[in-house]
């Protein structure tokens, strides 16, 4: 059953891309793009001594390495110097409306989901617009006729 057919609120355990891969922060930005490519996402959780310390998105690292460095200096600079720091985390079992708002407020593009303190997923805010998606479809039959003018 669907997780908006429920009358039970969704946890983000539903809904999150499982994801159990990241990249150390000392890594070079080639692994981290490797991984983003092998998995098809566009953020990658970044780790120091096995604990989550951030993440890096593509946004990140074409900004950053691009306009400063130039494409052909990637192998050269390591996740480091691209990542964002203190990254969303949350437990499995938290409410989705509660990531959902806590991603708006923070102005963040995803949430790494942890299950005692290890890695399982990320939630990130394309996964929220198939997950809107989904519940418009379901909550919203599809219009008779055509009301276009």
């Amino acid at each position: 059953m669907e997780f908006w057919k429920s009358d039970r609120r969704p946890t983000i355990k539903s809904v999150m891309t499982p994801f159990p891969h990241s990249v150390d922060i000392d890594d070079p930005v080639t692994e981290a793009e490797a991984i983003m490519r092998a998995h098809g996402v566009r953020h990658a959780p970044v780790e120091e001594g096995g604990r989550l310390v951030g993440v890096a998105s593509q946004r990140d690292i074409e900004r950053r390495v691009d306009s400063a460095r130039g494409a052909a200096s990637r192998g050269r600079v390591s996740v480091r110097e691209v990542y964002e720091p203190d990254p969303y985390v949350v437990d499995l079992n938290t409410p989705l409306d509660r990531v959902l708002l806590e991603m708006a407020a923070r102005h963040v593009g995803s949430a790494l989901i942890v299950r005692k303190d290890k890695l399982v997923g990320i939630f990130t805010v394309s996964d929220a617009c198939r997950v809107l998606a989904q519940v418009v479809r379901a909550r919203f039959a599809p219009a008779g006729g055509d009301d276009a003018a």
